[in-house]
Formats: C-alpha cells, structure tokens, sequence
C-alpha cells in the first residue's frame, strides 16, 4: 500500500493525471520524492523491489458507475512528496465529498509508520464493524 489515486467513475487511470490536474514534482530522485523518511537501506531496497503497473491497469476506466454507498475512509500521508496533502484534499472533497484523516509519512506510508498505520487501519475496521 502507498499514496493511491482517487478515481473518478469511468476514468481511465491514464487519464487520471490530466483530469486532476496533478502536478509532478519533478526531480530524478525517486527516494527524495517516495521514500524520504526511511533508513537509507530500508529505502534503498523499497526502490530496488518496485513493481510497475499491469499494462491494463493503466489504461482500463473505473469500471463503476459512481462509489458505492459503503463506508469509506481516506487518510492522507501529510509528508507525501508525490501526491502533496494540499492536492489530495481538494481531490477527496471533490470526489469523494468525504472528511478525510491525516497520518505523518512518505508516500511508502507503509514502510515509514507500519504500526501506526496498521493501527488506523484497524480502528477503521472496528469502526465499521461495531456500527
């Protein structure tokens, strides 16, 4: 799990990137922009083990019609690089239309706060469960 996109109901997620209006922050550095608080190592190796996107992943729309009426969370990684706090709210409210949460970490929020994540996580869970 990393910072994820927010598509739009049939939204190709090639075409993503244009319809909301996302600004790359440029630079070659891909641990400065992904990984920039994790141990060099740890990092390091997070970029060696990096997957691209299956082919249809990218260019197959959204298949739903709108979100389903279930319950849904965001939480933001305040320090993510890539996909900035600021964009990501203005993206949540308008697609979403959600209050959204806030955890500190990277874009690899996963590797940079694994046990305050899982917890969160699991607070959502119980969340839903015990309503």
């Amino acid at each position: 799990m990393s910072a994820a996109m927010i598509p739009a109901p049939g939204e190709p997620p090639g075409d993503w990137w244009a319809a909301t209006g996302f600004e790359d922050p440029g630079g070659d550095d891909q641990v400065a922009t992904f990984c920039h608080d994790l141990p060099p190592g740890l990092a390091a190796e997070a970029m060696r083990r990096g997957q691209g996107h299956a082919d249809r992943s990218v260019v197959e729309p959204w298949p739903l019609k709108a979100w389903p009426d279930v319950p849904t969370r965001l939480l933001i990684c305040r320090d993510d690089r890539f996909f900035r706090p600021e964009f990501m709210r203005g993206l949540a409210r308008e697609r979403l239309g959600i209050v959204f949460d806030e955890i500190g970490g990277s874009h690899m929020v996963m590797l940079s706060r694994p046990k305050e994540l899982a917890a969160r996580l699991d607070d959502y869970a119980r969340r839903i469960h015990d309503s």
